[in-house]
């Protein structure tokens, strides 16, 4: 089973490619000039066009959305953007009655999203897929502990969704036991990946109501809210070092920001003072530790706009 999710990566369309969504020659020159910016200013140590991945989509009143973006099919290893699938997934299954609403999987949604936390991650993918971790396991017992931890895989498969795997958990210190032994063993799926086109889909149907149900979309655009509006909510730990730190204080801001050693993201929808309304996805590599990169990008694409 897990070798007919791995033959999805073989795929790689662009956004323009799903239903609901055409490339824009505007947006994408102010993509391009953003990413030609950024690399022309980032040169200690050197940054190039290969270590970022960038969408960008208009929200309007209705589709198609129009987008521009550079290497929006390029999978990334999205550290805790990945929770944006964990979000929508768990109100699938919840809307489906697969899954107990309970007040503890109100608890670990908000802690997940909210501040990011990984062990109600943890909590939220054993629901999902069935699954736990623990010692390592025979090879027939292991292949289908992979094939229930694709429950998730399988559900944006079933969306369109070519290029993503979410069946990991995201740790500060593991894996270890069999979560490491299925990292050795079943790759190219051993790790989570996402590119910027998908995260931004993501983001656009949470934003217009169409993930799993209008309603359910807006209980998922609260736990994404982020509060711009005073120093402290700026200072929020998504906020400051993302695309949130550029934007203006009576914009508003819905985000899901992610951050490894190696790795500066974030993905967020922003709706400015004028009711335009904007998803930015940002994927870096290699400059993780540059808390001026991601606020950088928003403004040149904010001044572009």
């Amino acid at each position: 089973m897990w070798t007919r999710i791995a033959s999805l990566f073989l795929l790689a369309p662009c956004l323009s490619a799903m239903p609901g969504f055409v490339r824009d020659p505007g947006l994408q020159r102010i993509v391009d000039r953003v990413v030609e910016e950024t690399v022309a200013t980032l040169d200690n140590p050197p940054f190039g066009p290969e270590q970022i991945a960038l969408t960008l989509v208009r929200l309007g009143e209705d589709a198609p959305w129009r987008f521009g973006s550079h290497r929006g099919m390029e999978q990334v290893f999205p550290a805790s953007v990945v929770k944006l699938c964990y979000l929508q997934a768990a109100h699938h299954w919840m809307e489906e009655g697969k899954m107990e609403a309970t007040d503890e999987v109100d608890r670990a949604l908000r802690d997940m999203i909210v501040r990011s936390g990984n062990e109600p991650t943890h909590y939220i993918v054993d629901l999902l897929t069935g699954t736990t971790s623990g010692p390592e396991l025979p090879p027939e017992e292991l292949e289908e502990w992979l094939h229930r931890r694709n429950a998730i895989n399988r559900y944006f498969a079933g969306l369109g969704y070519t290029r993503l795997n979410a069946n990991r958990k995201p740790w500060w210190e593991g894996p270890y036991g069999r979560e490491m032994q299925s990292f050795r063993v079943h790759q190219p799926i051993h790790r989570n990946w996402m590119t910027s086109d998908e995260t931004a889909r993501i983001l656009v149907e949470i934003a217009t109501g169409a993930a799993v149900t209008p309603e359910r979309s807006e209980a998922m655009m609260a736990l994404l809210r982020r509060d711009l509006a005073t120093p402290e909510g700026r200072a929020d730990s998504q906020v400051s070092g993302y695309i949130g730190e550029a934007l203006p204080h009576d914009a508003l801001l819905w985000s899901k920001a992610g951050y490894t050693s190696r790795a500066r993201h974030d993905a967020a929808v922003f709706e400015l003072a004028d009711g335009r309304r904007f998803v930015l996805t940002v994927f870096t590599k290699h400059r993780a530790r540059d808390e001026g990169l991601l606020p950088g990008i928003a403004r040149r694409v904010l001044d572009a706009l």
